[in-house]
């Protein structure tokens, strides 16, 4: 099996739900030096030099830290060890552009993701 995108079982991403996209960026850039893509209105990806994430507006803004993204060159067969070892999948397979996730809970309650590329 070929590792396409060179992250396999490695966290790939991290996602902070927000309620403003530009007062993130502009305190994160401010602070940090972060920089950042847009993908539309709800979305802009950051990049601290090393770790690429993401500000999101798609969801509740919710006390408990980011989203943490794990990437995954087979997502079914991840799933599936995940449901085997405990795992409650608790947000289905769905495609956004650039390739399709699902997220989990793992035993503790923590709720993280996975992804593929297209």
């Amino acid at each position: 099996m070929s590792n396409a995108h060179g992250n396999d079982r490695r966290i790939d991403n991290i996602e902070f739900n927000v309620g403003d996209i530009a007062r993130s960026k502009a305190f994160y850039g401010t602070v940090f030096g972060w920089t950042f893509t847009d993908y539309g209105p709800a979305y802009t990806e950051f990049n601290d030099g090393r770790l690429c994430g993401g500000f999101t507006t798609g969801e509740p803004v919710v006390p408990g830290g980011p989203l943490v993204i794990l990437y995954a060159d087979d997502l079914a067969a991840t799933q599936q060890r995940l449901e085997a070892a405990g795992a409650t999948i608790c947000k289905p397979v769905f495609a956004f552009p650039g390739g399709r996730r699902f997220h989990f809970r793992d035993p503790d309650g923590y709720e993280l993701a996975v992804w593929t590329a297209a």
